[in-house]
């Protein structure tokens, strides 16, 4: 229970991901604000003591929504320790048949106007509570890498890995630290696209284990980065990848 009297904020808190910090977080003891675009998706924390779960709907590329979600959790719970940056989209499709509208503007409103959102909200709720923080984002190893059919997707998260080091450098004065984790590839709906494009078994060779992280293993890795013991973690970005970037495709196997 390494969160015990901690309360978070997760966005995307509905999607693969995002719904498995959300239940980590909570048996770590955090009080939690599931934020999500769509209020039915929420509806999957109906259960929940609310005395522990707080449900919002919200925006991530609407500024005044992220801004209202933070001040909510704050009155809600009292207080806001945690902010986890974690909504996110992506599209796989070929860049030269991109629209622009859909295939770039609005991947880079959620994964990147989302992000610096959620820092600013996040930031000045810390700063007017003078108690420091903790804020994380979700990036990826595509942050990193080169790769088809990603283009848009590759490019948000490299944005993502920039503004953790500078909002990191900036708030460190006020105790707050900022960091982010790089998943690889992990069994989400959005990782499913490939298994409709026929390449569900060919990138699943490309692991190093031949097999795809899970969104429980990448909440730990997510709780830990957040809780007290990973104090001497700012600025930089934690990979949990099983190690996909750092190996070519195997000839053989």
């Amino acid at each position: 229970m390494r969160l015990q009297g901690k309360t978070a904020l997760v966005t995307g808190a509905a999607g693969g991901i995002g719904q498995a910090i959300v239940n980590t977080l909570l048996a770590e003891g955090a009080q939690v604000a599931a934020v999500d675009v769509s209020a039915d998706a929420l509806a999957v924390y109906s259960q929940q003591d609310p005395e522990q779960l707080l449900r919002i709907a919200a925006d991530v590329t609407q500024y005044q929504q992220v801004e209202e979600a933070v001040r909510s959790a704050a009155r809600y719970f009292g207080r806001l320790d945690i902010m986890i940056n974690n909504a996110g989209i992506g599209v796989a499709k070929p860049l030269l048949e991109h629209d622009p509208a859909t295939d770039f503007d609005r991947i880079t409103q959620v994964n990147q106007h989302g992000v610096y959102f959620g820092i600013l909200a996040a930031g000045r709720q810390f700063s007017a509570q003078a108690s420091g923080g903790v804020i994380l984002n979700t990036s990826s190893v595509y942050a990193q890498m080169a790769a088809e059919m990603t283009f848009s997707y590759n490019v948000s998260k490299a944005a993502v890995d920039m503004m953790t080091k500078c909002a990191a450098l900036e708030l460190a004065p006020l105790g707050i630290r900022v960091c982010a984790i790089a998943p690889g590839r992990v069994d989400t709906p959005m990782l499913r696209q490939y298994e409709a494009l026929g390449l569900w078994d060919h990138i699943r060779k490309e692991q190093m284990r031949q097999t795809f992280t899970q969104p429980d293993e990448i909440a730990r890795v997510v709780a830990f980065l957040v809780s007290d013991d990973a104090n001497c973690i700012n600025g930089v970005t934690v990979s949990a990848s099983d190690g996909f970037e750092n190996f070519k495709y195997p000839l053989l196997g």
